[in-house]
């Protein structure tokens, strides 16, 4: 992720002592009310830039200036599919449908900047620049029947120049762009016309161009958005509510926005519309606004720095692509040399921004390098998605994964696991071990839970709340230490889908005072496992062990034992493995611990010449139920007592049906081996 090294601000030191294992309680879900994860999906790319997005029937439509479009994990230039500024994609499984139109013109660079659906969902509105559709002549403005994939050939209008923005109802589709005649009729910018592209009174006559258009709920009103100062003669900067019969002014805003700043996008919900600005030079806004519908006034204003492209709501969500840079009047981020290009707030309160941090890069040379430029929402098979097209090329979110032009996202399932904890500390302190780290990045749940793992045993959990900019240090006291002792403790981070990490580099530390125990934690120096489908084979060298009791697999372990420290005896052992990382390595059963008898080698052990085990087990591994975790078996001490100074050999084994897997010795690193933890005291 670009920012798991983000530097700490200790703002909040949490300070818990523990006495053995105590739960803080489970992290919240999503960050609330965020409902979108940041986890990027594979999806097509495309060439070029995705300058409009729309929906309808789980089939999402991409317009904008590109030429081919080419499967997830393609380098440019490879695996292309002709698509001249328009390609339909499948909104669950990202791939192109066989809805693909060539929009050109015949000099110039062709473009489609502006896509709406219908609200019966039959047609397609698209706008831009372009003078035919698939060979069929149309002027910036064309309708697409969305069954068929073909132009509406009835639907005719010339418009004189480029279409930026489109808004449609059940007989009226406005739009705003670059024009100044419609039909032959003057239109100032703002235009409308009927299902066959019939011209209507409508005369919004804005100075500038028409970049946002958006109609309320009831149908009675018209918010326009751009670049203009006066709207029918009036002053009123980048917004205004029109009449959506005639046009005439419902609402202007002089002075309401920055001389320096434009409208580039508007979204709305039931209560009310939310703005995208783009400023420039100095005083500029570039944040979001929210008016309400039932007085058209101002509900709250986010004044982020950094371009604002576009704006989608979904469940109390306001989600913005821009390429903010700048938080700090809000109380969030401050100047940053990095761009966060997607965010999340409240449609209530902008503050704070919720914990929703996904990203991409600027773009790339040649393009205007601001990075996302459209949203949508479409749901297929019961799940929603979050579709992104801009002109980015990577997804700096995800280990900077190349991904051109579009990104989607899902409602659900939240599939990562948080950033590793980092600068991992043990400190001997007055009554135990104080562990301190700093606090794990998540991009879509800012409240994590973490476990603090001492020699390999949980101790305590910390819950604890962090953001990209702000990753406090965190904090345990653990009161259950011994004097004179060394220890090594790590810590995991956990969101609330259950997505934990690696355990964290370990911090070792000795605490002062006389010994009353020393423990001694020694790795297998030989492992293999016996397959009962496979008698003759071995797996000596394999980087996983497998246990399971029908169509049966058996582990087996050897140790080399110490011999106890002078004046002591063993008090304790226990044996601890570690699942893989396999899907499949997770398993429902609990799994037995036996004594090996007779003799094997790591190189040749089959099922065949398998050794004898003493017929009772020497301890009990509970159910390993999760991938990449530890689970630990207390073993009883006779034959382990009888044994030290010398090898002992131990198996894994099992009744049930479901197998599991854990890590070798062969593993790579030296995390997760399976390893003996031997205490010793006094007799």
């Amino acid at each position: 992720m670009r920012r798991t090294g983000a530097g700490s601000v200790a703002l909040g030191l949490a300070a818990t002592s523990m006495v053995g294992f105590t739960s803080a309680g489970p992290a919240g879900a999503l960050t609330a009310p965020v409902a979108m994860t940041a986890d990027d999906l594979a999806t097509w790319q495309t060439n070029g830039v995705v300058w409009a997005l729309a929906q309808a029937g789980g089939v999402v439509f991409a317009g904008g200036t590109f030429s081919t479009v080419r499967p997830p994990g393609a380098a440019a230039g490879k695996s292309e599919h002709k698509a001249l500024n328009f390609q339909a994609f499948d909104a669950a499984s990202g791939a192109p449908t066989s809805c693909r139109l060539s929009f050109t013109v015949g000099t110039g660079t062709s473009t489609v900047r502006a896509l709406a659906v219908s609200p019966d969902k039959s047609t397609l509105y698209a706008g831009g620049t372009f003078g035919s559709v698939n060979g069929t002549p149309v002027s910036n403005l064309a309708a697409i029947d969305i069954a068929t994939c073909k132009v509406r050939t009835g639907f005719k209008v010339a418009v004189s120049a480029q279409v930026r923005a489109i808004a449609v109802t059940a007989d009226t589709v406005y739009f705003g762009g670059n024009f100044t005649t419609v039909a032959g009729k003057a239109r100032q910018h703002f235009a409308a016309v009927g299902t066959t592209g019939a011209l209507k009174p409508f005369t919004a006559a804005a100075d500038k161009a028409g970049k946002a258009v958006l109609v309320t709920p009831d149908g009675s009103k018209v918010v326009l958005g751009g670049d203009f100062t006066k709207v029918n003669g009036a002053s009123s900067h980048a917004l205004a509510v029109v009449n959506a019969t005639t046009g005439a002014n419902v609402r202007t805003y002089p002075g309401f926005i920055p001389p320096t700043s434009t409208v580039q996008s508007l979204a709305s919900d039931a209560t009310g519309f939310y703005t995208g600005n783009e400023g420039t030079g100095t005083g500029v806004f570039d944040g979001r606004i929210a008016v309400d519908f039932s007085t058209l006034n101002q509900r709250w204003r986010d004044t982020c720095l950094g371009a604002t492209q576009a704006v989608q709501v979904y469940k109390g969500v306001l989600y913005s692509s821009s390429h903010a840079h700048d938080c700090s009047s809000m109380g969030q981020f401050p100047q940053m040399n990095d761009r966060q290009h997607l965010l999340a707030e409240s449609v209530g309160n902008p503050r704070p921004l919720l914990g929703w941090f996904p990203d991409t890069d600027d773009g790339p040379a040649g393009t205007e390098k601001i990075g996302p430029r459209a949203m949508t929402v479409a749901s297929e098979g019961g799940t929603d998605y979050l579709w992104v097209g801009g002109e980015f090329t990577r997804i700096a979110s995800n280990g900077n994964r190349p991904q051109q032009g579009l990104v989607r996202f899902a409602n659900t399932p939240d599939t990562r696991a948080p950033s590793v904890p980092q600068k991992v500390t043990a400190t001997a302190v007055t009554g135990g071990v104080r562990v301190a780290w700093q606090a794990a990045l998540d991009l879509d749940d800012s409240a994590l839970t973490y476990t603090v793992y001492r020699d390999g045993t949980a101790v305590g959990t910390v819950a604890g709340t962090s953001v990209f900019w702000n990753r406090p240090t965190l904090a345990l006291t653990d009161t259950t230490t011994r004097p004179g002792t060394a220890y090594a403790y790590q810590v995991t981070a956990r969101d609330a889908a259950g997505n934990t990490t690696a355990r964290s580099a370990a911090a070792r530390v000795t605490t002062p005072g006389t010994p009353v125990s020393t423990t001694v934690t020694v790795t297998a120096g030989a492992d293999s496992y016996a397959n009962a489908a496979a008698p003759g084979a071995t797996y000596g060298s394999d980087q996983q062990l497998a246990v399971r009791g029908s169509s049966a697999y058996t582990a087996y372990l050897r140790f080399t034992l110490p011999a106890a420290p002078a004046g002591t005896v063993l008090k304790s052992a226990r044996l601890t493995v570690r699942t893989s990382a396999d899907p499949l390595a997770p398993s429902a059963d609990p799994l037995n611990v036996q004594h090996v008898t007779g003799g094997w080698t790591e190189a040749g052990v089959t099922w065949a010449n398998r050794p004898a085990l003493d017929p009772a087990a020497i301890g009990a591994l509970p159910a390993p139920t999760a991938a990449q975790s530890d689970y630990s078996a207390p073993l009883a001490l006779p034959s382990l007592s009888a044994a030290l100074g010398r090898t002992y050999d131990l198996a894994l084994t099992s009744a049930s049906t479901d197998s599991a897997w854990f890590w070798s010795r062969e593993a790579p690193g030296t995390a997760g081996h399976p390893q003996l933890a031997l205490t010793f005291g006094k007799p």
